[in-house]
């Protein structure tokens, strides 16, 4: 790839727009590459590819024809960037890739892109573990998937169990049982932990429930079946009756995929619903011929904007971190289907196709993603209307200048001063963002345990220090419209306090108080310089401020407890330098646990298969230094 040059705009510069655009056709040529249209300010308007630079710029320099979106993006144009590629495939991934960095205006923009789980048959241990596991592919094992939930995969889970009778326990938990645990009780497990399936009979339901997951689930259910009629004929028919249930589960796992395709094996069906300059698109995840779910996407979009270029930016972003199954069909052509099967297949290292079906199977499949993208849309643009409307209750209820579209809500969880935390919370004309929010430490150490004041003052000081730093200017959109602060008149008036020391007396902020009897119904509210105030008991804005605050409390009770858990389950060998997983296990094993292990001579530790001297000493210098 070649360098990067931030081209200055000529110097007889004209204000802005297609004018300015002409000056920089003189200083560019044919080769392919990115290019960026920056604003007065320089922050990104739009990043495009092109397969000849020149060509492409020259399209903008033209003062008419162009969509309305796009005329505005000219108009708000002060100068541009240019990045050359070696080749158009390159400059495509290169631009989605910015698109997803800089979240330019002008873009369509995919605002939900997180990683899909899969289901993980480890391969690390003589009894393979069969789990959830979603992120980087890094354990030893078999990856099946992606799913389009953590509910699809918990729901295949908890049939595969019951099918095939997996152990999902973990390695350290394998190691130390005597008994079974309950999940053999209520036929979930074979026990392998303490012999009660031997390595290869193991082994064979471990291939079994693979073969489930690669769609080859004829010969699966034929040896079950006859399983099932042998015990029958050998009267054992307790053993006759759990090869039934397991049989039924099978069924069940297939029957609960709603779709399960004869002809398509692996393919993710992509549908995109336009309307009202808002868009859905909706995927389908088919691997071993069957639905292992979908998910809705709401990217960015422009009212003036077609399908092809919504699905195309789509693509380009949905895939930048996760790998291409085999087949993608789609609902609409896209405009470079040649280049992004090209870009496609080079990231997955094989062939990846891209179909428009129009009949068929993959033609039936497309219809019910499409069917899927519509409804969703629907619902999410009926949603958008109600809580439009509440934050307009909100903006009238407390005074501000406009609608909100970023409320910050906060709140603190404790057991009287131990593990304390700060939560926040984030809501917006599309509800909850969670993507928003926040969990803050409590790290002040001289404050009083239970001082509720002084943690919220804690949390609200890193907050606006944060916000200071990455946008001082405050025209990000990082700040919030209001602040919602649990708590009454003190609560009120310690962060008031905060707000003025920061230098943002104006910042909108209203506290909202249990009220008489602490129900739900009779909170108060309290606004700096204002007398308390209440809501009607039926105001709708009331039960969206309930809702708010409850959503705050459990997000701040979770991040608590979570916090205490971590505290109680840690063993104090997870500190020792030079101590794993394994060593650990070692260590436990000799001495029973990690108390005694701290007690130990430094001869005993020596004694410890896999500990050497000199880890010895290490364990032994670790738990006697201070004493």
């Amino acid at each position: 790839m070649s360098d990067e040059t931030q081209v200055n705009s000529p110097a007889q510069r004209a204000p802005y727009g297609h004018e300015i655009i002409q000056g920089y056709l003189a200083t560019l040529d044919s080769s392919p590459g990115v290019y960026r249209m920056l604003d007065a300010e320089s922050r990104v308007l739009y990043v495009g590819k092109a397969r000849n630079l020149r060509a492409r710029v020259s399209n903008y320099s033209r003062p008419t024809g162009h969509s309305a979106r796009i005329a505005r993006m000219i108009r708000e144009t002060a100068s541009m960037m240019f990045l050359t590629t070696r080749t158009e495939t390159e400059a495509l991934l290169l631009e989605q890739n910015l698109i997803k960095q800089l979240k330019p205006r002008y873009n369509v923009l995919l605002r939900d892109d997180k990683s899909f789980p899969n289901i993980l048959v480890a391969k690390d241990h003589a009894y393979p573990q069969i789990r959830k596991h979603r992120g980087a592919k890094t354990s030893k094992g078999a990856y099946y998937g992606p799913f389009a939930s953590a509910g699809a995969v918990n729901r295949t889970l908890n049939q595969l169990q019951k099918v095939f009778l997996l152990r999902n326990c973990t390695d350290s938990m394998f190691e130390g049982r005597s008994r079974p645990c309950l999940l053999y009780q209520i036929k979930r497990c074979s026990a392998p932990c303490v012999g009660y399936i031997s390595e290869a009979d193991y082994a064979s339901s471990v291939s079994d429930a693979e073969k489930f997951l690669q769609g080859r689930t004829t010969g699966v259910q034929e040896k079950l079946a006859a399983e099932m009629a042998a015990a029958s004929e050998a009267m054992e028919f307790e053993r006759a009756a759990a090869m039934r249930d397991r049989i039924r589960a099978l069924t069940q796992v297939q029957s609960a995929q709603g779709i399960n395709p004869r002809v398509t094996g692996e393919a993710d069906v992509v549908a995109l619903h336009l309307e009202g300059g808002q868009a859905c698109v909706q995927v389908f995840f088919i691997r071993a011929h069957q639905n292992w779910g979908n998910q809705d996407f709401y990217p960015r979009v422009g009212a003036d904007i077609d399908e092809a270029e919504v699905l195309e930016a789509f693509l380009g972003q949905f895939y930048d971190q996760k790998d291409p199954p085999r087949q993608i069909l789609l609902s609409h052509a896209i405009e470079n289907e040649d280049l992004m099967t090209e870009a496609l297949s080079e990231k997955a290292g094989r062939k990846v196709e891209i179909l428009v079906p129009q009949r068929g199977e993959k033609a039936e499949l497309i219809e019910g993603a499409a069917r899927n993208a519509r409804e969703s849309l629907g619902r999410k643009m009926a949603e958008s209307a109600t809580q439009t409307k509440l934050l307009k209750g909100v903006a009238e209820a407390f005074g501000l200048a406009s609608m909100p579209t970023r409320i910050e809500v906060y709140d603190n969880s404790h057991i009287q001063g131990t593990n304390a935390v700060g939560g926040m919370i984030v809501a917006g004309p599309d509800g909850f963002m969670k993507n928003q929010y926040r969990k803050y430490n409590i790290r002040g150490e001289e404050l009083t345990p239970g001082d509720d004041f002084g943690m919220m003052k804690e949390v609200l000081n890193r907050r606006l220090k944060r916000l200071l730093k990455e946008d001082p200017d405050r025209d990000k959109g990082l700040w919030p419209d209001l602040l919602l602060i649990d708590g009454g008149a003190g609560q009120v008036s310690a962060v008031q306090q905060i707000l003025n020391e920061m230098g943002v007396p104006d910042l909108p902020m209203v506290g909202v108080a249990k009220g008489v009897d602490r129900d739900h119904g009779k909170e108060e509210f309290h606004r700096p310089g204002t007398r308390p105030f209440a809501l009607r008991m039926n105001d709708p804005v009331l039960y969206f401020i309930q809702r708010l605050r409850d959503e705050a409390h459990r997000w701040a009770i979770g991040t608590h407890r979570a916090k205490r858990s971590k505290q109680i389950s840690a063993n104090p060998l997870d500190d020792v330098p030079g101590v794993g997983s394994t060593r650990k296990r070692a260590l436990l094993a000799h001495f029973g646990s990690a108390k005694a292990v701290a007690r130990a001579n430094l001869s005993d530790l020596k004694a410890v298969d896999g500990v050497s001297d000199s880890l010895a000493e290490t364990i032994y210098d670790y738990f006697h230094a201070s004493t």
